[in-house]
């Protein structure tokens, strides 16, 4: 079986719409630095960080209420070696009803454990998924970088 990559989940008291919305609001969770849409099918998106580190994005999928896909169609890390890595991986977004609420689930399809960035990656989406787009679902105010 391939790896798929990364994956987190966690549950907030909110309406499938209005996690697949919140989900879209990129700067409000991910990174201050946005430019783009990331809301409509073939929304193109760039979030950029202080260390010169950028991921673009285009939303390559969006099932209403359930389901939006993310393509890296370019980036830059400039503390490894492959800096363009992350380019054809995707972010799969899933919304799950629960009985109080929804399951958010991501993988990073491709953010598999061969890549150089695997570990320091998966530690910056720990903190994203659980201390920031988890906040801002739950309590109304995600912490971006």
């Amino acid at each position: 079986m391939k790896e798929q990559g990364y994956q987190s989940s966690f549950t907030a008291p909110v309406s499938p719409k209005e996690a697949m919305e919140k989900i879209s609001c990129v700067p409000e969770w991910w990174g201050k630095d946005f430019e783009g849409k990331s809301q409509k099918l073939n929304d193109v998106f760039t979030v950029r960080f202080p260390s010169g580190d950028r991921y673009q994005a285009k939303v390559v999928e969006i099932q209403p209420e359930s389901k939006i896909t993310w393509e890296f169609i370019d980036a830059y890390q400039g503390w490894v070696k492959d800096q363009t890595e992350w380019v054809g991986t995707k972010i799969l977004w899933e919304v799950i009803p629960q009985q109080e609420g929804v399951e958010v689930k991501m993988t990073h399809v491709g953010l598999v454990p061969k890549l150089e960035c695997f570990e320091t990656c998966s530690h910056g989406w720990q903190y994203l998924m659980h201390e920031s787009l988890s906040k801002l679902l739950n309590e109304g105010k995600g912490h971006p970088v």
